[in-house]
């Protein structure tokens, strides 16, 4: 879909945020208390999928932070997955391009994560070339730099084995089914087969991030900095730049397959792996985004089936089934 500028038009990667002055007064005097000064000045940040604070938090000695909190009345799957960022953040080596983590807080309703403040931007969309240049050269640099992995996490393939592994999910559920394009109804058999071994194919001694998206990026100077790391785990270098490229495309950017060929990986991955991993992509974004909406995350499942849209048409392209490609 595009605008009469011809400008794409897609889903905004944002969370229902929650103000500073929204927060419960303990937890804003038990932020206080960890920064150890009070806090002047905040401003929130709109992108990601968070129904919850994220904010830069400015305290009477002149510093910045970055301050993210979620309670477990607005949304239980976020306050999980900042417990889960609490501790790789705070296992992640300094060379690693992210900010750097200072400390968390939970008291079983709130979970609360402090970071340096990264002074910077996520990227401008749609993709502009030079910026995405940058990044995609951020995460060879990113998968030289955490292979191996320097810290001791799950498999890719055992902590997201399931989650990636949404046609079979879809078998039980007809009338979800019925609602994917009839072109891949008729492949189920093929993407079940695929995605089935995606655990195996994605294998490796990498940290990978597994969540690279422009609003999981910040642009400081000459640095590209990644952000939010809940889904971090261990596999293959080169998931990350899988994962992050049906996102780019729906974003304005280039199709897949051509970014995929630019790069050292075309020339040393097998492609079957490839295939696995993206139909094993195509099958999470497409039966997520038949699910109801999350609560606090208004565009989640549009954003997610943008995705899916563009995963499916990639590994059509790559299998040669032409009757899928515009499915």
């Amino acid at each position: 879909m595009r605008a009469r500028d011809e400008t794409p038009v897609f889903p905004p990667a944002e969370g229902q945020r929650i103000e500073w002055s929204a927060l419960p007064l303990r937890i804003q005097s038990a932020i206080e208390e960890r920064l150890g000064v009070p806090v002047v000045e905040t401003a929130t940040h709109a992108g990601g999928f968070s129904p919850g604070l994220a904010s830069r938090v400015r305290t009477a000695d002149s510093r910045d932070h970055f301050v993210k909190a979620v309670s477990r009345s607005v949304n239980p799957e976020s306050i999980r997955l900042h417990r889960r960022e609490a501790r790789v953040a705070a296992a992640l080596p300094s060379h690693t391009p992210a900010p750097a983590f200072r400390w968390s807080f939970d008291d079983d309703e709130w979970v609360v994560l402090a970071f340096d403040f990264v002074p910077g931007a996520n990227p401008p969309l749609p993709w502009r070339a030079p910026d995405l240049q940058r990044v995609l050269d951020a995460l060879v640099e990113l998968a030289d730099a955490l292979t191996p992995s320097p810290i001791a996490l799950e498999a890719a393939g055992e902590l997201h084995g399931t989650m990636l592994m949404r046609w079979r999910d879809l078998l039980t559920h007809p009338n979800d089914l019925a609602r994917v394009p009839l072109a891949w109804q008729a492949r189920l058999d093929e993407l079940l087969a695929l995605e089935a071994r995606w655990p195996e194919a994605a294998a490796g001694d990498a940290l990978v991030h597994l969540a690279v998206r422009a609003d999981n990026i910040v642009i400081a100077g000459n640095r590209v900095v990644f952000v939010d790391w809940p889904w971090a785990a261990v596999g293959a270098p080169w998931l990350d730049l899988v994962a992050f490229l049906p996102s780019v495309a729906m974003q304005g950017g280039p199709d897949p397959e051509s970014v995929w060929r630019a790069m050292p990986w075309h020339r040393t991955v097998d492609a079957d792996a490839v295939d696995t991993f993206v139909a094993a992509l195509a099958g999470m974004f497409t039966r997520q985004s038949l699910l109801p909406a999350q609560p606090g995350l208004p565009t989640l499942r549009a954003f997610q089936g943008a995705q899916g849209r563009v995963a499916r048409r990639w590994l059509a392209q790559r299998r040669g089934w032409t009757d899928a490609v515009d499915a």
